[in-house]
C-alpha cells in the first residue's frame, strides 16, 4: 500500500468547479486523516459528486488544488490515482464478465504486478464476500453483490484512501446493512496500522452514523461544518436534530432540509436495519 505523508491522507485547499455562470463548488478546503472514516454529508445537489470526482482527477477543478497521499492529483495524477480505490454512484463493471475475470482485468489496469495479481484478487474477493461467487457472471448477480464487486475492484490493488459515492444507493436493507459493515471493516486496523482511509459521499442521515467518525457537510458548493460525529451528537442530541437546529441558526443550510432523515429513508427503502 501507498503511504500517508505526515498522517494526511486526503487534502483539498481551495478547490472550485464552474460550469459557465454555476458555480457548483466554491472554495473547499479540508484534510483527511490516515485512517479516518468521514462522511462527505450535503443535500441533493451540493456539490458531493462533483467534489468527489475532482478529488479523483475524473474533473478538472477550475480553481484550487487536491493531494491524494501526498501527491497533487493534477501535478501527479498517475501517483495520485494508484494511491485511490474509487467507487462511483454506478459501479464500473462489465456484466458479461465473471467476478474473477473482471477483477483480474481491473488489477492489471491498476499495474499490479504479475507475479502479485493472482494474492491480489484473491484477497479483494476474500474481504468483499465475493469468494463463492467469483467464477459467477456479473450480470447474474444480485445488485448488492454488484456492489461488492465494485468495493472489490477499488481495493484490488491495496489503495491507501477509499473514496465512495453514494456506495448504498438502491440496495435494499438487508444489502445496505452488509455494504456498510463492509465499509467499516476496510477501514478497521490491521497488526497495528490503518487499512484504508474512507471518504464517502451521501444525503441520508443514517448512513452517517452507521459508518462515519466525522462529518464534512457541504451546501450550494460551500463547507458549512466539518466536526467529529461524536461531537455532534453529544448530550443526547440525534443527527437529525443537530442539523434541524443548524439549519435554522445558519442561513448557509437554507437546503439542509433537503437532507434525508431516518423515516424519509425507510420510505424511499434505503433506511437499513439498526
Amino acid at each position: 500500500m501507498a503511504g500517508v505523508v505526515d498522517g494526511v491522507a486526503i487534502e483539498a485547499e481551495g478547490l472550485s468547479k464552474r460550469y459557465g455562470d454555476l458555480e457548483a463548488v466554491r472554495d473547499l478546503s479540508f484534510t483527511v486523516g490516515k485512517g479516518e472514516i468521514v462522511g462527505f454529508l450535503g443535500p441533493n445537489g451540493a456539490g458531493k459528486t462533483t467534489t468527489m470526482r475532482m478529488l479523483t482527477g475524473f474533473l478538472p477543478a477550475t480553481d484550487g488544488s487536491a493531494a491524494i497521499a501526498g501527491h497533487d492529483i493534477f501535478a501527479d495524477p498517475l501517483n495520485a490515482r494508484r494511491a485511490i480505490g474509487y467507487l462511483p454512484e454506478t459501479p464500473p463493471l462489465y456484466p458479461e464478465m465473471t467476478v474473477q475475470a473482471y477483477l483480474d482485468f481491473v488489477a492489471k489496469l491498476k499495474d499490479v504486478a504479475r507475479g502479485e495479481r493472482a494474492q491480489a484478487v484473491s484477497r479483494a474477493l476474500d474481504r468483499c464476500g465475493l469468494s463463492d461467487v467469483r467464477r459467477r457472471v456479473i450480470g447474474d448477480l444480485s445488485k448488492g453483490f454488484r456492489q461488492r464487486v465494485g468495493l472489490a475492484q477499488a481495493i484490488v490493488h491495496d489503495p491507501p484512501v477509499l473514496i465512495l459515492d453514494e456506495p448504498t444507493v438502491g440496495l435494499d436493507p438487508i444489502q445496505i446493512r452488509e455494504i456498510r459493515g463492509l465499509i467499516a471493516e476496510l477501514a478497521a486496523p490491521d497488526q497495528g496500522a490503518a487499512r484504508h482511509t474512507v471518504i464517502l459521499s451521501t444525503h441520508i442521515l443514517p448512513e452517517v452514523e452507521a459508518i462515519c467518525e466525522r462529518i464534512i457537510l457541504i451546501n450550494r458548493g460551500r463547507k458549512a461544518l466539518d466536526q467529529p460525529l461524536s461531537e455532534l451528537i453529544a448530550g443526547g442530541q440525534s443527527l437529525e436534530e443537530v442539523f434541524t437546529r443548524a439549519t435554522s441558526l445558519d442561513e448557509s443550510l437554507d437546503d439542509a432540509p433537503g437532507l434525508a432523515t431516518a423515516s424519509e429513508a425507510a420510505a424511499a427503502g434505503e433506511e437499513a436495519a439498526p
